[in-house]
């Protein structure tokens, strides 16, 4: 499981990790009854405080994406992929509306924004076409 961890996302580093959750929980890494890593592991691989990983969980579990099993750890509830696929859906929106927004105040035209997101998605496309290319998958 990949979470990134960049330091150009001024958000908490818990935030960060608990979408990184959601996102996997999205894309189905994490489904439903499957356990979470634990705090312990999770906080090893990101090299973060574990509790910091515990309150992206605490806030999972307020969420209702993550719930107890006794003596075990942390699993993913029934319901939880598709509502994590919605609040993944919502972040890259809001993340493509805040370029958008950064695009037209820094004076482009509507034109020049077309021609950039036209380009990108065509670079991102070429990307992914290699990645399968070399087994990687999307």
């Amino acid at each position: 499981m990949l979470i990134d961890l960049s330091e150009s996302d001024g958000r908490p580093i818990y935030g960060r990790i608990a979408d990184g959750i959601k996102f996997a929980i999205a894309g189905e890494v994490l489904r439903p009854g499957e356990l979470a890593p634990s705090v312990r592991e999770l906080s090893k691989q990101l090299v973060v405080n574990p509790n910091t990983v515990a309150r992206a969980y605490r806030d999972l579990q307020a969420e209702g994406l993550l719930e107890p099993v006794r003596g075990t750890g942390l699993q993913v509830a029934s319901g939880a992929t598709e509502r994590c696929r919605l609040a993944r859906l919502e972040h890259v929106r809001a993340r493509i509306r805040a370029a958008l927004d950064e695009a037209r105040e820094t004076g482009l035209g509507d034109d020049e924004i077309e021609a950039i997101l036209r380009e990108e998605w065509e670079r991102g496309r070429a990307r992914g076409a290699e990645g399968h290319a070399n087994g990687k998958g999307a």
